[in-house]
């Protein structure tokens, strides 16, 4: 089995807010910030980019499928509600989420469309690594002023 890594680093900016550096030549960092009244809403809540993540990678595991089946595919919409509810201890968590996807094809299309909606939620490593539940490990240690960036 293959394995590889991804990292991304975060900085502090004041009140919630982080700015999110996905260590990508050309990429520039990313606001991320809780809404009011906790933050400022400056940018994407954490809950509104594993939303995010979850939807990009269904809408790119489903068009690579369609494209593997030499379908012509013209653009995609996707939509994707998160549902956030407080679970038995009263604490905010994700309870669902849903995700419509409408890839743009033609009728002719539509037999394809369909084996590939049978097909492509197997192999999209976020949808999946989500429903299966992810092992987080958290490690908390001060940072002295000499390591502090």
């Amino acid at each position: 089995m293959s394995e590889e890594s991804v990292s991304v680093d975060l900085s502090h900016r004041g009140g919630y807010a982080f700015e999110a550096d996905f260590n990508l030549p050309g990429v520039p960092p990313l606001l991320l910030d809780e809404p009011a009244p906790l933050g400022e809403g400056a940018g994407p809540s954490a809950a509104r980019l594993l939303a995010a993540a979850v939807g990009n990678c269904l809408s790119a595991s489903l068009l690579f499928c369609l494209r593997k089946a030499h379908v012509p595919v013209e653009g995609m919409d996707t939509h994707v509600d998160a549902h956030i509810s407080r679970n038995e201890r009263g604490r905010m968590r994700i309870g669902g989420i849903r995700v419509r996807l409408e890839p743009h094809v033609s009728d002719e299309d539509a037999a394809r469309l369909a084996r590939c909606a049978g097909l492509f939620e197997d192999f999209c490593i976020v949808g999946q690594s989500v429903l299966q539940g992810i092992d987080v490990q958290v490690e908390v240690s001060a940072a002295t002023p000499a390591t502090a960036a």
